[in-house]
């Protein structure tokens, strides 16, 4: 996993070349050529991970006392070497870029805008490139986790193309700043940071190494620490649990953390509704399985396409471009919730699985 490395200030040499007496007689200077601006972040093709930028040039957050005071805290409980934690965060940088990312994520679009960012052709069709390559894993996956290899995919491309964008940020440096920087989230983010020291130790790791998202999530699956040293899994059996560059571990980790968290084999996820009646207003963007599906027919939700069962079930309401969109949603469309608690999320992973399978 790559090291990044600071900028070196100019501001200096600059200050002093502006200041310094002009020679005699005067020569006109060259012109400056100026920088390639950076490309335009396409809205075509995001992941999770925001575009970032390179770490402030003079990182170090020991001075900081809550920082000192975790440091201690590591020590005491889990046999830190505290010179080897001081020497790790006066290596590690606020990042206000992640601030600014924490406070417009994507989940805050409406659906119709949101879903055009990951139901695209390109996604598709590297689903299906990625599903052709990682056959033999995906296969060994559902065979053992029980979870379809088409959501498995889904879920994979949604959190970073197929392990093509898992993010940049050094992940000490994100959890830290979310950990010390970011009170509305502070106590998660610092229990966070405990799991990622905790689990380099484990893997054996340099804290400085593993980069992930603005938020501290790793690899191709965008696992957060406390998963990771949970759930994370060896695909291919050779005693590793990497998600930044094994696929098979990344396959085996997202099956084996739906598994776990009560993924039933062979149930729908969601499905079209027709809706009248009274059932318009029992619907919500977070579903709330109140009713069999029997009695959504009963009283006016009726499925778009057949659902063999009578399955609990919860009326989801998204804002279309021509209107709401009215979805029944079941058991399994709950446990891709519990990935990330967005419906929209769920909804984008579910389609772009169905879009993958035809």
């Amino acid at each position: 996993m790559p090291y990044r490395r600071s900028l070196v200030p100019i501001a200096a040499l600059l200050l002093h070349a502006c200041t310094a007496p002009p020679p005699s007689p005067p020569v006109p200077s060259p012109a400056r050529p100026q920088p390639t601006p950076p490309p335009a972040a396409t809205a075509t093709e995001p992941t999770l991970a925001l575009p970032e930028p390179p770490p402030p040039a003079q990182p170090g957050i020991t001075d900081r006392t809550e920082v000192r005071a975790f440091i201690a805290e590591m020590a005491r409980k889990h046999g830190f070497a505290t010179a080897a934690l001081v020497n790790a965060f006066e290596r590690t940088a606020i990042q206000p870029a992640i601030l600014d990312a924490m406070a417009k994520p994507y989940e805050a679009k409406p659906w119709y805008d949101y879903r055009k960012l990951f139901l695209t052709d390109k996604r598709i069709q590297g689903g299906l490139d990625f599903k052709a390559r990682n056959a033999a894993a995906l296969a060994r996956a559902e065979s053992r986790y029980g979870v379809s290899r088409d959501i498995v995919t889904a879920i994979i491309g949604v959190e970073s193309s197929y392990g093509a964008k898992p993010g940049k940020y050094k992940v000490i440096d994100a959890l830290s700043t979310l950990a010390f920087a970011y009170p509305k989230r502070a106590g998660f983010f610092r229990g966070e940071l405990e799991q990622f020291l905790l689990l380099c130790r484990e893997e054996g790791m340099d804290y400085l190494e593993p980069v992930g998202s603005y938020a501290g999530a790793m690899g191709m699956p965008q696992f957060m620490p406390s998963s990771y040293r949970k759930l994370a899994a060896d695909g291919d059996g050779d005693g590793k649990r990497d998600i930044w560059n094994n696929p098979a571990d990344a396959i085996a980790s997202v099956a084996r953390y739906f598994s776990a968290n009560g993924w039933h084999t062979g149930e729908p996820i969601a499905t079209l509704a027709r809706v009248n009646g009274g059932a318009a207003g029992l619907a919500s963007k977070n579903p709330k399985f109140s009713h069999n599906l029997n009695e959504w027919v009963s009283l006016g939700a009726e499925p778009v396409d057949p659902v063999p069962g009578n399955y609990k079930a919860g009326l989801v309401t998204l804002p279309g471009e021509t209107g709401p969109d009215y979805w029944l949603a079941f058991h399994n469309f709950d446990t891709i919730m519990r990935y990330n608690h967005s419906p929209l999320y769920a909804m984008a992973a579910y389609e772009l699985s169905r879009a993958i399978r035809r």
